[in-house]
């Protein structure tokens, strides 16, 4: 089957994006909105008050049964039993030989224990953990539910207003709070590099939901182009472009994500391959590039040092904060270092290029 001929779904809220002007385009086999009023309006108005953006093609899940989380522990690097109530942890789901399949969220809800997977990743990521879990732990896809991320630094305000208590969260933190009679769960996080919330909420509340957000003059609707925008400003990769199941957490500089005390139990999945990349250093390594001029670099550009090819580009983009190009990419261990001169190949040309530290905008957290 070509990607042509394969099924596009469509959101809970397809219709209310429509209705609000929203382009729409095919991602992760959804329609999605990549933009309404325009990505630069909508990425500088995240920065300076609050977007509301679907983020419903994720997949939310949970895990239950006896020992759920000690399970849970056998395939991802991450401490989960460790977590208390309300807590989240960023983590990934590992092959054998270290590569990443996923780059997931963990919380543990006081009930059970719930994960949030990408979109495009989510049906292979249910297939391998219901292949490695035990019989006792039932793994449960909640697809009747909608996903929705207010992000910004007028997000606790504005969200506040409908639900009070919800500024009380730190971010990593959760809870369950009631909208009117309808529940939502609702974690201070996001991947947009601005203090935010992700709200979980019934599919058939979530038109309401987004009506009743976007009411508040400090709220408007934003789309993929904006979040890509500023994920990557965040610093903050994107699966199936700066990760993949070739790349090992260690190569992708998510080393924070390997708990110190669990990378040396081990007792995960990739456990021997990860600490084997430790021990002798990744070939490569991912780095943030600021380029001279204003021609942004793709994914795909190759990346030079002198006339030697040493890496390529993963993401890469204009960016509206800085007001010059962006790029994450891939180099050679050595080249890695602050400072490192480089040059990237964009239609014909070479564009001279920096290493310089993620995140390129520094993160505006609420801890």
């Amino acid at each position: 089957m070509s990607e042509l001929d394969e099924k596009i779904d469509t959101l809970p809220l397809n219709d209310w994006h429509r209705a609000q002007g929203g382009r729409m385009v095919p991602f992760a086999g959804y329609e999605m909105p990549l933009q309404y009023e325009g990505i630069v309006t909508e990425h500088d108005w995240t920065r300076s008050s609050a977007s509301l953006f679907d983020v419903s093609h994720m997949g939310q899940l949970s895990l239950t049964g006896e020992g759920a989380a000690e399970a849970l522990e056998a395939l991802l690097p991450g401490a989960i039993t460790s977590l208390k109530s309300g807590g989240m942890r960023y983590s990934l789901l590992l092959n054998e030989k270290g590569g990443v399949i996923d780059d997931l969220i963990v919380t543990n809800t006081g009930l059970h224990t719930a994960i949030v997977v990408n979109g495009a990743t989510k049906h292979g990521d249910i297939a391998h953990m219901r292949a490695h879990l035990p019989d006792s732990v039932t793994l449960t896809l909640h697809d009747q539910q909608a996903l929705l991320a207010l992000q910004g630094p007028q997000a606790a305000n504005a969200l506040s207003a409908l639900v009070p208590g919800v500024e009380e969260l730190t971010f990593m933190r959760a809870g369950l709070f009631d909208w009117n009679g309808t529940p939502l769960w609702i974690s201070r996080a996001g991947y947009t590099g601005e203090d935010g919330f992700e709200i979980s909420v019934p599919a058939g509340k979530a038109a309401e939901l987004a009506d009743a957000l976007i009411a508040d003059a400090r709220v408007k609707p934003a789309g993929l182009g904006a979040r890509d925008s500023l994920r990557l400003e965040a610093g903050l990769p994107l699966y199936g472009h700066d990760l993949d199941e070739t790349i090992d957490p260690v190569t992708a500089d998510l080393g924070f994500a390997l708990t110190k005390k669990r990378r040396e139990a081990g007792g995960w999945m990739g456990h021997a391959a990860v600490m084997q990349v430790i021990e002798q250093g990744p070939a490569q390594k991912r780095v943030g590039l600021m380029i001279d001029g204003r021609l942004p670099a793709r994914e795909g550009a190759v990346v030079f040092s002198g006339d030697q090819e040493v890496g390529r580009v993963t993401s890469g983009g204009f960016s509206p904060t800085l007001g010059y190009p962006i790029a994450m990419a891939y180099v050679d261990s050595s080249l890695s270092e602050e400072g490192t001169a480089l040059d990237i190949e964009v239609r014909g040309k070479r564009l001279a290029a920096q290493v310089v530290p993620m995140p390129f905008v520094p993160h505006r957290y609420h801890r």
